[in-house]
């Protein structure tokens, strides 16, 4: 199901429908080059020990012996080898049926605990040290910081397709603006108009995503038609291109109205961390029943038009009253 016609308006010094920038100046999007991380080349020697003996250098060695070659990812206890020596992960050992994937002999159930050993011993920085984590860790505390790293790339927050590009914001939002074609607009209000010459017509894949700047961040308005239960509804919500921690800086208005009636939504913006799905399916956001859209819409009511308005402003704290106070500048 697709919209038959949108009309977007954004800018700073109120709502004006004859200001539509599509696309503003690209080269705000330009992506930086990563940062440079820290790398560990303090290896213990035990490591030098093991590794000298067979000419590999410790720089490539680290790698080479704990990196499993099944699955080329890091091996963690229980780290299995064959009677030739030859190492893969639990995790594979299954998968290769109890054979060696490098000699073919029957792996059995030997451990390697030399390696085990060496890995404990080894601080690692993290794998995203070229996004510009500068963290060293404890090998087997490695993987479990990984998994929440600040620097770890954000999950294209596009809806409708399984897109599976990551990287950091600026590379996201050029893919937003060049691969999925996606209206970019500047400013902290903003006022979208939709139409749908069908509005009976209700699909779960109904998509739309607009990209606005403001504060110096990127925020996605999504806006979208789907079931809830057996009722058809609509639904507005703001993403932050961001980490939750800094999403909760901000604020945001949503409104839709008409004939003398309006909905209002005030909120704080989700993160892009959190999946679309999930935060359409927490109701976060603003929700319009079908009869109220079409009563917003007017006329003979077949034909869907909403004007939803909004703006978002940045909490700022006062540090001799304590409590936030708003900045739309």
């Amino acid at each position: 199901m697709e919209f038959d016609n949108i009309e977007c308006v954004s800018s700073t010094d109120g709502l004006n429908e004859d200001e539509i920038h599509h696309h503003p100046n690209p080269h705000q999007f330009s992506s930086p080059k990563p940062h440079n991380g820290t790398h560990n080349t303090g290896n213990s020697n035990v490591v030098n020990n093991i590794v000298g003996a067979t000419g590999i250098t410790p720089a490539t060695s680290v790698h080479e012996l704990l990196e499993c070659p099944v699955c080329t990812n890091s091996m963690y206890p229980p780290i299995h080898q064959c009677q030739n020596g030859h190492t893969l992960c639990s995790t594979c050992k299954v998968r290769v049926h109890n054979q060696c994937p490098t000699c073919r002999s029957e792996l059995g159930d030997i451990r390697c605990l030399a390696l085990e050993k060496v890995a404990e011993s080894l601080e690692l920085p993290c794998k995203y040290c070229s996004l510009g984590c500068p963290e060293i860790f404890p090998y087997y505390s490695k993987l479990k910081h990984e998994a929440i790293c600040n620097f770890r790339p954000y999950n294209c927050p596009y809806a409708g397709s399984e897109c599976s590009v990551v990287g950091d914001i600026p590379f996201l939002v050029a893919h937003l603006r060049d691969d999925h074609k996606v209206d970019m607009h500047t400013g902290s209000t903003f006022n979208h108009r939709y139409v749908k010459s069908n509005p009976r017509e209700v699909e779960n894949a109904t998509w739309m995503l607009t990209v606005f700047h403001s504060f110096g961040q990127y925020f996605c308005l999504h806006f979208e038609a789907f079931q809830l239960g057996m009722a058809p509804v609509y639904m507005a919500f703001l993403r932050f291109m961001g980490d939750e921690a800094e999403a909760r800086n901000y604020s945001y208005s949503l409104e839709v109205g008409a004939n003398g009636r309006k909905l209002t939504w005030e909120g704080t913006p989700r993160s892009i961390r959190d999946s679309h799905r999930k935060v359409r399916d927490s109701h976060d956001g603003l929700i319009i029943q079908r009869n109220m859209a079409l009563f917003f819409s007017g006329g003979d009511r077949k034909e869907l038009k909403l004007r939803v308005t909004g703006r978002v402003w940045k909490e700022q704290q006062n540090p001799d009253a304590g409590p936030c106070i708003q900045n739309f500048s």
